[in-house]
């Protein structure tokens, strides 16, 4: 098992692009001490030609963002034949369009937020739906180009047709949930347990609380009643199967439960390539499930096909 030639798929050219390098060199190294004979990959323009001539028996993903997890990288592994880790090609495109993932997570009875997809030259001056409400760039990852705008703004965020904006033009726009934010780990057809992330001295789990050390605390278990912990799972769980997902996903919650305990539990999004960093979420998650580091990447790559 372990005399397997694993290439990890790291870097790219999305901006999520040091998030990547950090999840693909902590992979690497975890799962050369796990006895796997490892190529690391600085993923470019060529990456079809490199796998191509190194013909590794595994391909491990830890690409972050388009082309890494939108089944763009999953298309030419096909075509290559090289087995990889995480979901497959239609997984990683729905899942990577927060739009149309919402879609297919409300046909499935999980509970979403009002939203709606806009052209951001279109909004102008007057609020697409009544404030607080939340912009977010339809196919980014990582809080990239997330504004929160709150009940006393008078118009919405200025950045949204100016030149800085670097997220596409489709955005989109959706109800704000107050409350707690919630995440959960799946590992094949197993919800793991539930986390609350709690960032500190940030506004939300934004960029800095995912990735720079001491951004955000980790309750795991998270301190919730046994009925939401449960719910929480379940909706993880039922998630993963809807949207088609392979392999490790993470979904992602808020809960508010400012009125009584049972309150709104909202999901968010599926994450198909969740990070992998030594902050990161999956890790700490599994390991609270009995998983070490390396024996979750060993899992993944026994996991891992082609036609996913």
């Amino acid at each position: 098992m372990k005399n397997k030639h694993v290439a990890v798929l790291m870097g790219g050219f999305s901006s999520e692009r040091p998030v990547s390098l950090s999840s693909g060199n902590s992979c690497a190294d975890a799962l050369e001490a796990e006895g796997y004979r490892v190529t690391r990959i600085d993923v470019d323009r060529n990456v079809a030609s490199v796998l191509a001539e190194l013909k590794p028996d595994v391909a491990f993903n830890a690409l972050h963002g388009p082309f890494g997890e939108d089944g763009t990288i999953q298309g030419v592994l096909e075509y290559l034949a090289i087995p990889y880790t995480h979901s497959g090609v239609l997984a990683s495109a729905l899942a990577m369009h927060k739009g149309q993932a919402k879609k297919v997570a409300k046909a499935a009875g999980i509970p979403v937020a009002e939203s709606r997809i806009v052209d951001r030259f279109s909004i102008g001056d007057k609020h697409p739906m009544p404030a607080p409400y939340v912009v977010k760039p339809v196919c980014e990852g990582s809080s990239f180009g997330v504004v929160i705008v709150k009940e006393d703004r008078s118009h919405p965020p200025q950045v949204l047709a100016s030149s800085e904006w670097r997220y596409g033009d489709e955005v989109m726009v959706e109800r704000f949930v107050h409350g707690r934010e919630l995440t959960c780990a799946v590992m094949g057809d197993v919800a793991l347990g539930v986390c609350e992330i709690i960032p500190t001295g940030h506004a939300f789990y934004d960029y800095d609380s995912k990735y720079v050390p001491g951004g955000s605390k980790h309750e795991v278990p998270a301190k919730i009643s046994l009925n939401i912990y449960q719910k929480v799972q379940t909706l993880a769980l039922k998630a993963h199967q809807a949207i088609g997902c392979r392999g490790v996903s993470r979904s992602d919650f808020r809960y508010d439960d400012r009125h009584s305990e049972n309150g709104e539990l909202i999901w968010l999004e599926v994450n198909t390539q969740p990070g992998m960093t030594p902050t990161s979420l999956v890790p700490e998650i599994a390991a609270h499930a009995g998983h070490s580091f390396g024996e979750l990447l060993s899992w993944m790559v026994e996991d891992a096909s082609c036609l996913r």
